[in-house]
């Protein structure tokens, strides 16, 4: 089969690899209907975080099942699932309390399983699924082709903006600023008006990509950062900060605009993968009251609950990929990305 494998920064190879197969009861194994780069595969791409040697790439992934293991018996042959960006056991403490990324066997995509057996990237033709039964998620058939971008946010980028509105406290009556305007921030602002939010305010400095924040909900726009961000959020509300705030970068630049443009007594929610984001002074918390929440989605808890959604085109959150590539292509879409030449790539093997 086909597979990408980062080598380097900025160097993906998409190479031949072995098929995976069935290693223990609880595998299933998918063909690959779509997968996607994320922005976290950017900070190995650019170098920020190491890769030692080369490995698989790829954790967002729809496909078709096409082995399953003795012990799988809600799935079978033909099954069209969707996989969150890491697989759990569906028993422990975490698991119960729907913190599935918590998870005490936790397993993730390009390396080991929890287990200790090799578990492929997403960015592929095939992947071995462990604990199967608790992980995938059932997509009721047959599976309309529109809805497979759509499908295939849920498997993170969706569930993420979602996750970080829900930690953020968003709902009716409430005003919510979101910081950062790449996928998951706009998935954080349709998530925000799935919830009910009155006011969204999208701080979003990319003419290219503001149009679809407001087709998504965002009520208002700004481009400004830092103390003028802030005062520009004070101008919209009337003087006041937002109730809720939403963190979808990862930097301290982007922390420190959310935590100053929230009200004291409010919400953050937090789920930009953190690079170099010192730890927030108690001090400012204990001064303001500011909750703050968030962190790795558990995007199996949140799937059965956005389905429906999904399956009815209540919403249609996969507009946030505004370019498709083959699988062979896949080097082209980490430069796109990179470049801000798209907000997000499916690709196709």
């Amino acid at each position: 089969m086909r597979a990408a494998i980062i080598h380097a920064p900025e160097d993906i190879r998409v190479e031949d690899r072995d098929q995976p197969t069935i290693i223990t009861p609880d595998d299933v194994v998918v063909r690959v209907v779509a997968a996607c780069v994320c922005g976290s595969d950017l900070w190995p791409y650019r170098g920020v975080t190491e890769t030692k040697r080369p490995r698989p790439i790829g954790h967002e992934l729809v496909g078709t099942v096409v082995a399953v293991g003795d012990d799988v018996t809600d799935l079978e042959e033909g099954d069209f699932v969707i996989s969150p960006f890491t697989m759990n056991d569906g028993t422990c403490q975490a698991c119960r309390h729907g913190m599935t990324t918590g998870c005490d066997h936790l397993s993730g995509f390009g390396g080991n399983d929890a287990y200790g057996h090799p578990v492929g990237g997403a960015q592929a033709e095939y992947v071995r699924i462990p604990d199967a039964s608790a992980t995938l998620v059932k997509v009721p058939g047959p599976v309309d082709p529109a809805l497979v971008p759509s499908l295939l946010t849920l498997s993170d980028v969706f569930s993420t903006g979602h996750h970080a509105a829900v930690s953020a406290q968003v709902g009716p009556g409430r005003t919510v600023v979101v910081v950062g305007d790449g996928a998951v921030g706009l998935s954080a602002v349709l998530a925000s008006k799935r919830l009910g939010a009155e006011r969204i305010i999208a701080m979003s400095r990319h003419a290219d990509r503001q149009p679809l924040a407001r087709e998504f909900g965002a009520t208002d726009i700004v481009a400004e950062r830092g103390a003028e961000g802030v005062a520009a959020i004070r101008e919209l509300l009337g003087g006041d900060l937002a109730d809720s705030a939403v963190e979808a970068v990862g930097t301290e630049e982007s922390m420190d605009q959310a935590l100053h443009s929230v009200r004291p007594g409010g919400a953050l929610g937090f789920v930009g993968v953190p690079h170099g984001v010192p730890t927030i002074g108690t001090r400012y918390l204990f001064d303001t009251n500011i909750s703050i929440a968030g962190g790795m989605a558990p995007a199996r808890k949140y799937i059965p609950e956005l389905l429906p959604d999904v399956l009815s085109g209540a919403i249609d959150p996969g507009r946030v990929f505004d370019l498709e590539l083959p699988l062979d292509e896949t080097a082209e879409a980490y430069r796109a990305m990179d470049e801000r030449r798209a907000i997000k790539v499916l690709l196709r093997p």
